[in-house]
């Protein structure tokens, strides 16, 4: 996924399906200079991560 498109979900009003491998995730927060995202799987917000951005998937 593309930086700016993921800032875009971290603003938008609507929740907006992303994935992770597979998993349903809830974007927090998002690094443009390193190309990360700091997010959370939606059934399990206590585990959060910090992963590359184009493992990323809009759905």
């Amino acid at each position: 996924m593309q930086a700016h498109r993921a800032k875009e979900i971290t603003e938008a009003p609507n929740m907006i399906n992303v994935t992770y491998n597979g998993t349903p995730i809830y974007i927090q927060h998002v690094d443009e200079k390193n190309e990360t995202a700091r997010i959370y799987p939606l059934d399990n917000p206590q585990e959060e991560m910090e992963v590359a951005l184009r493992g990323l998937e809009e759905n």
